[in-house]
């Protein structure tokens, strides 16, 4: 019998956080757990510039309060424009962030960095086109497009 490691579609990550404990905690975290942070940034303009010129980002994942003038959903909304996959941060998420189609969910703070790795679990179940199966504590999915 063969066994075959599947696809991993969430390889590069984007943390944008503004908290710096928390973003180092993060970054940590996902680099234990196998992924590829490619930055983390504090601001929309930092995120966007990096989405833009290092290209192959397979998912942001933003607070919805950020340093300088532009939000997480803001950020949310430009990421899914270019076809990235966006997941919220944050401990309080406006309804604004739930509209339809900018990001897979959110993961409310605060939370463990075994919930965050398993959150992405769950996100990539579902860019994979496969049901979420059991949630880690704070995750809330949004409607798909």
């Amino acid at each position: 019998m063969f066994f075959s490691k599947r696809t991993q579609l969430i390889r590069r990550i984007l943390i944008v956080e503004d908290e710096p404990l928390l973003a180092f905690d993060n970054e940590h975290a996902l680099k234990q757990a196998g992924y590829d942070v490619v930055a983390t940034v504090d601001r929309f303009r930092d995120a966007g510039a990096i989405i833009l010129g290092q290209g192959s980002v397979d998912l942001v994942i933003t607070d919805i309060r950020l340093t300088g003038v532009r939000s997480g959903v803001e950020l949310a909304r430009h990421a899914r424009e270019l076809g990235i996959a966006v997941l919220f941060a944050t401990a309080d998420c406006p309804a604004e962030a739930r509209e339809k189609g900018i990001a897979i969910g959110c993961l409310a703070k605060p939370y463990q960095p075994r919930d965050l790795v398993r959150a992405l679990a769950v996100c990539e179940r579902l860019i994979g086109g496969q049901p979420a199966r059991r949630l880690p504590p704070g995750l809330t999915l949004f409607p798909r497009d």
